[in-house]
This record gives structure tokens, sequence and C-alpha cells, in this order.
């Protein structure tokens, strides 16, 4: 993609292709949850503290665990630079799957998996029911996902209205479920979904939605120069296997340091 400048150079936008838009994401997603799950629960253990006072008082009495909290909050605010990115990609898999029924179950396979993983490295706790792991959240927005190409294919004048009750539907279910991220993702996969052929209006609604996380809309230039090719740099089941083995790589480093 390239554009000319002003003194007639031209500027061209790097290509990046689906495997590079999902191992940055991977890779942001990583360090938010080291600043999660080490630093935060680790070294801070701030489930020792009873009130968020408590907390406070230490974090001022201490200036190595004042550091800690802001290194800790930086790597977390990553964070927000993935959920873009992955409801983008799930999107695309959606429209490009030649089996929409297996990748529901893989997904949903995967989000199980996940669980325990995921409540050992946050919570500490082989079972903890106050939140669900965020493919909980991509389980949820596939199965809308599919409720909304039905509707688009046969509701006609009226599936603008439908898509929308859908999308509130989709975050409705996130929020009881209790799932990671439902919010943002729910949103952002319903508008990237219905207004894929409209692409302004794609893009900025997308940017609107993704400030509810601070680095979020920073997303959008990587998925501005996605190229719409798959080169396949890893196995696709890589990184459905990564989220639930470095969750548990985390988890035994917080056993170690904390």
């Amino acid at each position: 993609m390239a554009t000319m400048g002003r003194r007639g150079a031209v500027w061209k936008t790097p290509d990046i292709p689906a495997d590079g838009l999902k191992i940055f994401a991977c890779v942001m997603m990583l360090l938010s949850n080291f600043g999660v799950v080490v630093i935060q629960n680790g070294l801070i253990q701030v489930r020792n503290y009873a009130t968020q006072d408590d907390l406070s008082q230490a974090l001022a009495d201490n200036s190595r665990l004042m550091t800690l909290a802001g290194v800790g909050s930086v790597l977390q605010l990553l964070g927000g630079l993935a959920v873009p990115i992955f409801a983008y990609m799930l999107v695309e898999g959606f429209l490009n799957t030649s089996s929409y029924r297996k990748y529901l179950l893989t997904m949903a396979g995967f989000a199980l998996v996940s669980e325990i993983p995921y409540d050992l490295a946050t919570a500490g706790s082989w079972l903890d029911l106050s939140a669900q792991n965020p493919l909980v959240t991509m389980t949820v927005c596939l199965l809308m996902l599919y409720c909304l190409r039905v509707v688009e294919e046969k509701a006609g004048k009226m599936s603008w209205a439908l898509s929308i009750l859908i999308a509130l539907c989709g975050i409705l279910w996130g929020n009881l479920l209790r799932a990671d991220y439902s919010l943002v993702m729910v949103l952002l996969t319903a508008i990237f979904y219905v207004l894929r052929n409209k692409i302004m209006a794609k893009y900025i609604l997308g940017i609107l939605a993704s400030l509810l996380y601070v680095t979020g809309p920073i997303s959008f230039y990587g998925i501005w120069c996605y190229d719409g090719s798959r080169k396949d740099w890893l196995p696709k089941y890589a990184y459905y296997v990564f989220y639930p083995l470095h969750l548990l790589v985390l988890w035994v480093i917080m056993l170690c340091v904390g």
C-alpha cells in the first residue's frame, strides 16, 4: 500500500500477513499477562492485601513495590493492543473458514482446556467462577457471527435492527458468563463483520470502541496494513496451544518468585 508524499516521495506501508498480526497480538498478550500474573500476583502479591487502601499504603511505603506496580501497569496496557487484532482475525477466520463447525468446536474446546490454566494464573486456584478466559468470549463471538450471517441472508430490510439486537445479546451473554474482554471484543467483532465492506465506517467505529482500552486504537495501523494473505509461518493450532501453555508457564514463574 503506497501513497505519494508532499515532495513526490512514495511512502509505502508494510504488507502484514495474517500470521504477522497474530504473532504481534500474542506477544502483546504475553507481556500483558506477565504484568498481571508474575508482577501483580507473584512479586507484589496483591491478593494478600485485604483492601485497596492496604495495597496503596504498602506501595507508598515501599519504593520497590511502587516501581513494580508501575511496570506491571504499563505491561497490562499492552494487552489493549491485542484485543482489536484478535477480533479482526476472528472475523477473517469466520469469513474464510472451510468449516464453521470445526472452527467453533476448536475454539470452544480450547476455551474449556484453558480455563484451569487461566484460573491458576489469575486467581491462584484450580477453579474460580468470578471470571472466564478470553477464549470463552471468542466462542461467544463466533456464535454471534453465525447469527449475524443468517440475519444478513434472510432478514432483508430488518437486518440492521436485528444485527444490533444480536450484538447486544452477545454483550449480555459475555457479561453473564463473566468472560474477559467481552464488551469490547463483541463490539469490535460485530463492527468488523457488519461493516466489512464499508472501510471508513469500520475503522472509525472500531477505533471508537477500542478506546475503552487506552492502547487499542494503535492496533488499527497493523490492521490497515493487513494484506489479506495467509502465509502459515506457524501451524494454525500453535496459536490455540499458546494460550493455555503461556498461562501455565507464567503460573510456574509466579510460584517461583512469590
